[in-house]
């Protein structure tokens, strides 16, 4: 069958690609730039240059696709304008899913996210928790969502969305400054500390994501995947202290004046272009709880994760080592 992924020069996108192409699918991505793929050459693989964002590119790259990974994403970074996740989170999706109708795609697979959740205040977290979008990548990506699942099920569209946990592995690069901050002397920590940080491994993700685009039972279905376990950010950070063998001492910091700062900075430097020196969001990464329920995907995908923290943790530190990042 081919396949179509986007978003598959991202971490996530390109770990699935690689899967489907090990599997003996062929995979057709949707990249913004041919030069970004990091993908091996392979005859299975086929590359179309072009934005989600532009409808006709969109229409070629799903024309003769049996599936559709929607993977693509934008996350926060100065250059970027709320308008940017709209066109992409909403309207990208949007133009995907009319083409799915038009070129009778079989199934759809739609990455959102655990954030639509928010801070987590009564863990753990279900499918059927309340909706508490704190950003602009959240509220877009709840919005995106909530457009594929009414026009999946108006259209007759196949559809499954999956919401990941915190994504990491080797090769993934935006939870680097978590093990960063775990290997200092004296580790700096905003807040208590006490708050739940649910993580994925990489590997059992794009289980889950292939699961959902073959089992049955999960269309019309949204599922939250993530690992099985499920630690306190204090205790996560002592874990990766331990397994890379530096001393652990933590230091707790009052994290409203970070949350002021952050505010601050974004509507200052964002505006201007220029890289805010800290954002609201990365110090709502210290203080919001995030814990999540993963019985929905293993009741109706078989979904079992295979990597426990300590061994995923383990590997995605031997990786970082060996690029000389740690």
């Amino acid at each position: 069958m081919k396949i179509l992924v986007t978003g598959g020069t991202g971490f996530t996108g390109h770990n699935l690609s690689k899967k489907l192409l090990q599997d003996g699918h062929q995979v057709r991505l949707l990249v913004r730039s041919r030069s970004r793929v990091a993908l091996d050459q392979n005859p299975a693989l086929e590359i179309h240059e072009g934005d989600i964002r532009d409808r006709a590119a969109v229409d070629k790259a799903v024309a003769g696709v049996g599936k559709i990974f929607n993977i693509a994403a934008m996350f926060r970074s100065a250059s970027s304008v709320d308008q940017d996740y709209h066109d992409i989170h909403v309207e990208g999706t949007r133009h995907l899913l009319e083409a799915a109708v038009k070129y009778t795609v079989e199934r759809f697979v739609h990455c959102s996210t655990v954030g639509v959740h928010g801070d987590v205040k009564v863990p753990p977290a279900t499918e059927e928790s309340p909706y508490a979008p704190a950003d602009i990548y959240q509220r877009t990506k709840l919005e995106g969502e909530l457009l594929a699942r009414e026009f999946a099920a108006k259209n007759g569209v196949a559809l499954s969305v999956v919401r990941p946990t915190a994504i990491y592995g080797p090769g993934d690069m935006r939870l680097l400054k978590l093990f960063k901050l775990a290997v200092k002397r004296i580790t700096p920590v905003i807040g208590t500390g006490r708050i739940f940080y649910h993580m994925v491994y990489i590997d059992d993700l794009v289980q889950g994501f292939i699961l959902a685009s073959e089992v049955r039972a999960a269309i019309g279905e949204v599922f939250i995947i993530g690992g099985e376990e499920n630690m306190i950010l204090d205790d996560l950070l002592t874990t990766i202290s331990r397994i890379t063998g530096r001393p652990e001492t933590k230091v707790h910091i009052p994290a409203l004046p970070f949350q002021l700062a952050g505010s601050l900075c974004e509507k200052i430097c964002i505006p201007l272009g220029i890289e805010p020196p800290i954002y609201r969001r990365r110090v709502d990464f210290f203080t919001k709880s995030r814990s999540f329920d993963i019985g929905k995907a293993k009741r109706l995908l078989g979904y079992s994760p295979r990597y426990g923290l300590h061994e995923g943790l383990s590997r995605t530190a031997e990786w970082y080592k060996a690029q000389g990042l740690l």
